[in-house]
């Protein structure tokens, strides 16, 4: 067992945390009622809190959630995000309510996501951006100048969670969806294909010199060269740069080191079981 950041943090500046296993089980009920809170606020806590939650607060809960929305409720918008291509994400802090992330809108700021940004990387600037709207949410709330809007839900999108499936790169895509899918799973749970009968996840990709992936060049997964340290793919339209792998069992590597452990030449392929 670890403690996450947050309780961390409470902790070593001894403010009480208390951890139930269920939500609505009688003690921690109990400690909610107890404490009275002015105000709730989640971030990233996966579950819809009960009706009981949501009226103990005079001033409400409040949840931030990882998108622009309506443009992706649910539960993984970071990852959705970028696998999508999408050209910008944002973060929202919204009024809690027995919607999946449906409630009315107080504060909310884009985020513009970059061609070569990962989950990561737009996570982090999310994180940024997040805190201070919180911030100014929790002071406009307490000032009592607090507005709210509701959400068009006609407009509204999914982001489902992850899973084992989303991982596996189909070469049959084009060379720019195969790109996002790989940004958009690093650092985890990283996409990746096969080598030779073993999984390989890939960690990190770019475009090579058709970025539009418009041109059947090979068949799908076929290697068709070296260079500069990378390895070029085929996909179903476009070809793309491998730049960090990482076979089953072992580390992290470079694509250079990939290729010598494993004597590549063009013509091999990947994705072969």
């Amino acid at each position: 067992m670890r403690y996450s950041a947050v309780k961390k943090w409470a902790v070593s500046n001894c403010i009480e945390t208390f951890q139930p296993q269920k939500m609505n089980e009688v003690p921690f009920l109990s400690w909610l009622d107890d404490l009275k809170p002015d105000l709730i606020v989640t971030v990233a806590f996966g579950r819809l809190l009960s009706k009981f939650i949501l009226e103990t607060p005079p001033l409400g809960c409040i949840n931030l959630h990882a998108s622009y929305l309506p443009a992706y409720r649910g539960a993984a918008p970071i990852h959705r995000a970028v696998i999508e291509g999408a050209e910008y994400s944002g973060v929202s802090i919204i009024d809690l309510t027995d919607e999946l992330d449906g409630g009315d809108v107080y504060f909310q700021e884009k985020v513009a996501i970059n061609p070569d940004d990962t989950a990561g990387m737009l996570h982090n600037n999310l994180a940024a951006s997040g805190a201070s709207l919180l911030l100014k949410t929790i002071n406009a709330l307490a000032e009592g100048t607090a507005v709210k809007t509701p959400q068009d839900s006609t407009l509204a999108t999914y982001a489902p969670p992850l899973s084992p499936s989303d991982e596996m790169i189909d070469w049959n895509h084009r060379a720019t969806e195969i790109h996002n899918r790989i940004r958009g799973l690093s650092p985890w749970p990283g996409a990746y294909t096969t080598f030779r009968g073993n999984r390989v996840k890939v960690w990190k990709s770019a475009m090579t010199g058709d970025p539009a992936g418009v041109e059947k060049i090979a068949a799908p997964g076929t290697i068709l060269g070296f260079g500069d340290g990378t390895i070029e793919v085929a996909a179903g339209l476009g070809s793309l740069n491998l730049i960090d792998l990482q076979p089953a069992g072992k580390k992290q590597m470079a694509a250079a080191a990939f290729c010598c452990g494993y004597r590549l030449e063009p013509g091999d392929r990947l994705g072969d079981w």
